[in-house]
C-alpha cells in the first residue's frame, strides 16, 4: 500500500511537542537483550516501523516479548531458537531491516555463532559492513560470505579479547563489536570507536547487566570480558534527530514551539549549528523553547567568509540532520555551503527543493550551496517522493512552509523513523493528511 502525505503549507504552528525515543539507540538496545536469559525492561521505545520490525524478528527467534504500556516492553531471551536463522522467513525479515545486523554480536557472544543476510534499508549510497566483521575476526571468530544465498556467517568456539583499531568509527559496527566483546575472554581494546550518545547508552546498560566497560563517551573503549550477563531496566534517550528536525521546522514556518524533555546534555553541537543559521532558542529546564522568528540570518566565519556546515563523527554534527539544515537555510538570510561527507547520495533530494523555488547549487554529490532568500519568495507546493528517512522529513518541513498544497509520496520512508509525525504536527496546527 503506497501512502502519501497531502500538506497544505504556510501555516504557523504553536504549542508543545515531545520527541520520541531515539530510533538509533533503540535498534542497538533491543539487540542487546539477546545477551542474557534474564528479563530486560526497556522504556521510551519509539513506535516506528524499523523498531517494530526488529522486535518482531526477535519474537520469531523465540524471545518472549511483553508490552507493558506504550513504549515499554519486557524482553526475555531465555529460549532463543538458533535454527530460525536457517529459514526463508529469517532471510526475508532480516534483509528488509538494516538494524538486524546488530543481532550478530550478541548471538556470537552467547551462542558462538550467528548468520545474517546482506542488509537492505536506505537508498543513501553504499553502507559497508566490513567494520563489523573485521571486529569479530579480531576477537577470533571465523567469517564466511556465501554469495549463493547472500548470507554472512560468523562462528567462534571461544571469543578472545584483543586490540583493534577500527577502520571507520561506525556506530552500528562499534555497537556490534562491543556486544560480542563483553563475554570474550580477557581484555578487548577498541580504538576509533564511535562514541555517539547511543553507544554511551548501550555501554551503560551493559555495565548495569554486569559487563565491565571503561572509557565510555571516548573513542577508546576497554572491555574486560565476563562469564555472563543479567537482566536490567533501561530508558531510551529522546531522539536528537527529531529534536533537530523540530528546531528547523519552527524556524521555517515562523512558529513558536516548545520541545519538551530534550536531554540537552546529550545534544552535542546540534543546538549550536542551528544557532549559526540565526535561529534563536532558549533552554527552560530541559525544554527547548523556539520563539516565533520573522527572519533568521546565517552567520559567517569570523573572517567574513561563507559558513560551511559539514557532518562528522560524534561529537561532530550528525549526518542525519544535514538535510534538515539545508532545507532550513533556504528561507534564511545569507549563504551556506552544506558538505555531506559520509554518504554519497543524500543530497539528491535538492532537485525537489529547486522545483519548489529554492536557490541551491548542487556542486557535486557531496556539496550544495544554499542561497537563503530571506523569505522574499515562499517555496511553492509540488508533488514529490521521499528517497530516504531524513530527506523525507526535510521535504515535509519544506512542504509545511510552502505556499499551497504539496504531495509527498513514499512516506513509508518517513514512518520508518518518525512516530506518527502527521498526528503530532497537526496538534500544533499543521495541515497534513495521510492518503
Amino acid at each position: 500500500m503506497n501512502t502519501s502525505f497531502e500538506v497544505i503549507g504556510g501555516k504557523e504552528l504553536r504549542g508543545e511537542i515531545t520527541p520520541q525515543g531515539a530510533k538509533n539507540e533503540a535498534l542497538q538496545i533491543i539487540c542487546a537483550v539477546l545477551l542474557t536469559p534474564e528479563k530486560v525492561t526497556i522504556s521510551n521505545i519509539p513506535d516506528i516501523r524499523d523498531v517494530n520490525k526488529l522486535i518482531e524478528l526477535l519474537q520469531f527467534m523465540g524471545v518472549k516479548v511483553e508490552k507493558k504500556s506504550p513504549g515499554e516492553y519486557v524482553f526475555e531471551a531465555k529460549d532463543v531458537n538458533l535454527e530460525f536463522m536457517d529459514t526463508p522467513d529469517f532471510k526475508k525479515q532480516a534483509s528488509a531491516l538494516r538494524g538486524s545486523i546488530m543481532i550478530v554480536g550478541p548471538l556470537l557472544a552467547r551462542f558462538g555463532k550467528a548468520r545474517i543476510p546482506k542488509p537492505g534499508g536506505d537508498k543513501i549510497g553504499r553502507r559497508r559492513v566490513d567494520t563489523h566483521f573485521i571486529g569479530f575476526h579480531s576477537l577470533g571468530a571465523t567469517f564466511n560470505f556465501n554469495d549463493q544465498d547472500n548470507f554472512y556467517t560468523v562462528e567462534a568456539k571461544k571469543l578472545k579479547g584483543g586490540y583493534m583499531l577500527l577502520d571507520e568509527a561506525s556506530v552500528t559496527g562499534t555497537a556490534n563489536i562491543i556486544m560480542a566483546a563483553v563475554m570474550a575472554e580477557g581484555i578487548t581494546t577498541i580504538y576509533n570507536a564511535a562514541c555517539e550518545p547511543y553507544i554511551q547508552q548501550l555501554c551503560k546498560m551493559l555495565n548495569r547487566m554486569g559487563a565491565k566497560i571503561s572509557g565510555i563517551s571516548s573513542n577508546l573503549l576497554s572491555i574486560e570480558g565476563v562469564e555472563s550477563l543479567k537482566g536490567t531496566t533501561h530508558r531510551m534517550l529522546p531522539d536528537m534527530i527529531e529534536i533537530g528536525s523540530f528546531i528547523g521546522l519552527a524556524a521555517m514556518t515562523k512558529s513558536e514551539i516548545t520541545i519538551k524533555n530534550v536531554g540537552y546534555e546529550h545534544l552535542g553541537v546540534i543546538p549550536g549549528v542551528f544557532q549559526r543559521l540565526g535561529i534563536k532558542m532558549e533552554l527552560k529546564g530541559d525544554d527547548l523553547y523556539i520563539p516565533r522568528q520573522e527572519n533568521y540570518e546565517i552567520d559567517t566565519f569570523i573572517d567574513g567568509s561563507i559558513l560551511t556546515i559539514a557532518d562528522a563523527i560524534w561529537p561532530g554534527f550528525t549526518p542525519d540532520l544535514l538535510s534538515v539544515v539545508l532545507v532550513t537555510a533556504t528561507q534564511a538570510n545569507g549563504t551556506v555551503l552544506i558538505h555531506q561527507k559520509m554518504f554519497e547520495s543524500r543530497l539528491f533530494f535538492v532537485d525537489k527543493l529547486i522545483d519548489m523555488g529554492a536557490q541551491i547549487i548542487l556542486c557535486d554529490p557531496h556539496r550544495a550551496t544554499v542561497i537563503g532568500l530571506n523569505r522574499k519568495f515562499s517555496l511553492r507546493g509540488i508533488q514529490m517522493t521521499s528517497p530516504d528517512i531524513r530527506a523525507g522529513v526535510a521535504l515535509l518541513i519544506a512542504a509545511l512552509s510552502a505556499k499551497g498544497k504539496s504531495v509527498i509520496h513514499n512516506i513509508e520512508q518517513i514512518d520508518r523513523g518518525y512516530e506518527r509525525i502527521d498526528e503530532r504536527l497537526n496538534k500544533l496546527g499543521a495541515q497534513i493528511t495521510r492518503v
